[in-house]
């Protein structure tokens, strides 16, 4: 009887079992979630910001602060909610008189309630900070962004123009600039605010723009023929703002305490507006007879600076992948 080959000794039984199992191996590859070694579903990819919300979503510090900032943001808009009296009713016959029922503050030196006095001063104090801090990040963005894009004579130009309003002070600066205006509003305060806050928002966002148009897929947007407007719309802009967001947090606290600075200095909010500044200055000169005049506004002023402080240094850290 010849002797077989190794091929013919595989039977056509055999050559099918061994097709059968290699297609069950097949299949259940396919099947396996997440890979051949069934590792679970691949996850999908993560970015910054939704790396950066789970983080804040754990941190204490930005949950506290975001909560105080939430209930201000209310009380700014609705004030009638925890506060049922009007702030310019006053009564001299209770003129630095402490706490009594219905006026847990007590009364300042024309009789106004400090109580409703405090809660209706937050909304120009917010409202100052909020806006003031929307026009720096735009204006200085929009500045430093094409500045540190386009580079040249215009980024020279914007690196001077810098320099000559870092010079000036702002105290001085606010004492010069809203001495000639007679407005009670707030809007000459944001303007002053906006004319000389952006300078500091337009060097972080030249310094970001810089370091991000260096990137691979900058240069690869640009070989591919992409144009200006798109490299800045959609590859540049979205990951060089987290810097200028930070800053800007920070810096509406900042803002704040400037509006109360210009405003106890009598160049700011003048009366009848409501403000913290104009009730601290007012109080200061009566802190030895009535120190509950000066303690709650200055108080809420503190913790409202306080708490935008800390939404910032929590947000930094968030988008800071160094700390992570």
């Amino acid at each position: 009887m010849p002797e077989q080959t190794p091929d013919e000794a595989i039977s056509p039984a055999g050559a099918g079992g061994v097709m059968d199992l290699a297609l069950e191996e097949g299949s259940t590859l396919e099947k396996t979630p997440g890979g051949p070694e069934g590792t679970g579903p691949a996850e999908k990819p993560r970015s910054l910001w939704s790396d950066a919300w789970r983080d804040l979503r754990r941190n204490p510090v930005f949950i506290i602060s975001a909560l105080i900032i939430l209930f201000l943001v209310i009380i700014s808009i609705w004030p009638s909610l925890i506060a049922d009296q009007d702030p310019l009713d006053c009564n001299l016959d209770k003129a630095q008189q402490g706490s009594q029922p219905g006026h847990p503050f007590g009364f300042d030196g024309q009789g106004c309630d400090v109580y409703t006095r405090t809660v209706y001063g937050a909304r120009n104090s917010v409202t100052v900070g909020v806006c003031a801090t929307l026009g720096v990040t735009l204006l200085g963005g929009l500045l430093g962004g094409l500045a540190g894009f386009f580079g040249g004579w215009w980024d020279s130009v914007l690196s001077r123009l810098t320099d000559i309003f870092f010079g000036i002070p702002v105290v001085l600066g606010g004492l010069v600039f809203l001495s000639v205006v007679t407005s009670s509003t707030v809007w000459p305060v944001i303007g002053f605010i906006v004319l000389l806050g952006w300078p500091q928002i337009a060097r972080i966002a030249r310094g970001s723009v810089i370091t991000a148009k260096q990137n691979d897929y900058v240069q690869a947007a640009r070989a591919l023929g992409a144009s200006n407007a798109r490299m800045l719309l959609r590859h540049i802009t979205p990951n060089a703002v987290a810097p200028v967001i930070v800053v800007a947090t920070i810096a509406l606290g900042t803002y704040i305490s400037l509006e109360a600075t210009l405003s106890f200095l009598g160049v700011g909010l003048k009366p009848p507006a409501v403000s913290w500044g104009i009730d601290i200055s007012a109080a200061s000169q009566y802190i030895r007879n009535a120190p509950h005049m000066l303690l709650w506004p200055a108080g809420a002023l503190a913790v409202t600076v306080l708490a935008f402080i800390m939404l910032g240094d929590a947000v930094r850290d968030a988008l800071d992948p160094k700390l992570r």
